[in-house]
C-alpha cells in the first residue's frame, strides 16, 4: 500500500497534515488567550491561524484521497479505518471551517464572544487528534505509505490478514 501522490518516492499526504494540525492547535491556543486576557492581537492570531489551517487541510486532503481511493485494496480493515481517518478530518475541518465563518469578520474588532470559537475549535481539535491516531494506525498497523523491503513484501499479504491482538480489561485471580 505505497502513496500514490510522492515526491521524490516520499509520501505527500504526511509531509503536509503536520501544517494543518500546528494551525489548528494555534488557533485553540489564540481564542482561549483571547478569551484570558481580551486583547485584540491573540483573536487575530486565532483568526489567521484558523484560515491557515483550513487552507492547509484542504491542501493536505488531497493527496490523502488519492491514496484512499487508489492505494488501500477495497474490503481492508485498511480502508475502514482510512474512511474513519478521513471522515473525522472533514469533520475537523467543518468545525474549524464554521469557527472561521464566525470571527473573519472581527479582525478590526473585538469579538461579540469568545466561547464559540473556544468550543469549536476543541471539539475541531479533538477530531484532529482522533484523526491523526487512526492515521499512525494506517501508517502502523496497515504499512500505509511505507515503501517495504522485499523480504518485507513476501510477509505483507500475511501481515495484512492478520487479525489485531485485543488487550481486554477485566478482573484477574489474584
Amino acid at each position: 500500500m505505497y502513496s500514490k501522490v510522492t515526491i521524490a518516492g516520499h509520501p505527500v499526504h504526511p509531509m503536509l497534515v503536520g501544517y494543518p494540525v500546528a494551525c489548528y492547535t494555534g488557533t485553540l491556543v489564540g481564542f482561549a488567550v483571547y478569551a484570558a486576557n481580551g486583547q485584540q492581537f491573540w483573536l487575530n492570531l486565532a483568526i489567521a491561524l484558523n484560515i491557515a489551517g483550513v487552507g492547509t487541510a484542504l491542501l493536505a486532503a488531497l493527496p490523502g484521497i488519492i491514496d484512499l481511493a487508489f492505494g488501500i485494496p477495497r474490503r481492508s480493515a485498511a480502508k475502514t479505518v482510512g474512511v474513519a481517518h478521513g471522515a473525522l478530518n472533514v469533520a475537523a475541518l467543518g468545525l474549524f471551517g464554521a469557527s472561521l465563518g464566525i470571527y473573519a469578520t472581527h479582525w478590526d474588532g473585538p469579538a461579540t464572544g469568545v466561547t464559540p470559537g473556544l468550543a469549536l475549535s476543541a471539539a475541531g481539535l479533538a477530531c484532529t487528534l482522533a484523526a491523526g491516531f487512526l492515521g499512525w494506525m494506517l501508517v502502523q498497523d496497515y504499512h500505509a505509505g511505507i515503501r517495504l523491503t522485499p523480504l518485507q513484501e513476501s510477509d505483507e499479504q500475511a501481515v495484512q490478514q492478520a487479525q489485531p491482538i485485543q488487550l481486554h480489561r477485566g478482573s484477574h485471580a489474584a
